[in-house]
């Protein structure tokens, strides 16, 4: 019973505090659902090696991707480091790697891991005051040794000699008077801009990353101001919220007021019905005691015990 009471003042406390919450006008945060570029990048590349069953180097193979991602793209290439620096590739989809890309730190075998994220690029790369015309393009190296291996280390790719050139030919529709320009992200997914797109829709780097194209977004027509506020206004304005602060006040000592009660009852309650519990053991136990025998001593029946523990002796038998 002693556990049941203190779950009732745990109850108690909890609700109390949950309303004196709602009188402090304290309502809390709300949650916004978070996109990690770094976890997508690890799911990818799990993903990707998933396509080399039976793996040729310098073959592009096209992964799949779970249906949660339905739309994103994602291509797996596996060379040589000896190999890539001395002929690069021509061709991975949009990307075209020249000769002289150094791999640090030095593997034998990588994979080059291709993504196209589609309608996700706004979710995983989000960009303030830009819209995207085209969709971020990923290109990012792995170390070979162990196709079965996830959540691996990304390598870095860096350029010697010509820097490498994505493709971007298939454009959205860029507004009049704006101008496209290049965006990459880094591997904490910070933004870096070109001054403008190169001829033929395409942009350069030196580094493996993610890539896309944007151009800056319309702006809105600016709300009219609102009109200055009188004396009179700024003096109700500040005596609605006086008030408003007292009715808070108000309600928090009411309320604890009220706490303080309930707990009090509670702990009154407990205490008579222990006190409830101890008379009805004592009467128990007097109930199953060792029944007397009845004498009958005239003509009333009480009850005697069966032996004394003293036998009655004679004032001249001590004197004996």
């Amino acid at each position: 019973m002693g556990f049941l009471c203190g779950l009732q003042v745990l109850l108690l406390l909890s609700l109390c505090s949950h309303r004196l919450q709602k009188l402090s006008a304290q309502s809390p945060p709300t949650n916004a659902t978070s996109y990690s570029s770094s976890s997508l990048d690890a799911l990818l590349q799990d993903y990707s090696y998933r396509a080399f069953v039976r793996p040729r180097t310098g073959i592009l193979y096209q992964g799949t991707v779970p249906s949660n991602l339905t739309g994103i793209k994602v291509a797996a290439m596996r060379l040589r480091s000896g190999s890539l620096r001395k002929r690069g590739v021509s061709s991975l989809n949009e990307f075209s790697i020249p000769s002289g890309v150094i791999v640090k730190p030095y593997v034998t075998r990588l994979v080059l891991v291709y993504q196209n994220l589609a309608n996700f690029s706004h979710l995983y790369y989000p960009l303030s005051g830009y819209d995207y015309v085209a969709p971020v393009l990923g290109l990012l190296a792995y170390d070979a040794k162990n196709l079965s291996a996830i959540n691996l280390p990304e390598l870095d790719l860096r350029v010697s000699k010509d820097p490498i050139r994505i493709d971007f030919s298939d454009l959205e529709p860029i507004p009049q008077g704006s101008s496209a320009k290049c965006v990459s992200f880094d591997s904490q997914g910070k933004p870096s801009f070109s001054d403008s797109i190169q001829p033929g829709n395409t942009c350069e780097t030196e580094r493996q990353g993610h890539f896309s194209v944007v151009v800056k977004s319309v702006a809105s027509a600016p709300s009219p101001a609102p009109p200055p506020a009188t004396e009179k206004g700024k003096e109700k304005k500040k005596s609605s919220e006086s008030n408003s602060r007292t009715w808070i006040i108000v309600g928090s000592v009411v309320g604890g007021l009220i706490l303080l009660g309930l707990l009090l009852f509670l702990v009154l309650r407990c205490r008579n019905y222990k006190k409830q519990e101890k008379m009805k053991e004592m009467e128990k136990a007097g109930e199953t005691g060792e029944a007397l025998r009845m004498t009958q001593v005239g003509e009333t029946r009480a009850p005697t015990a069966s032996t004394t523990r003293t036998q009655p002796m004679l004032e001249t038998e001590y004197a004996a």
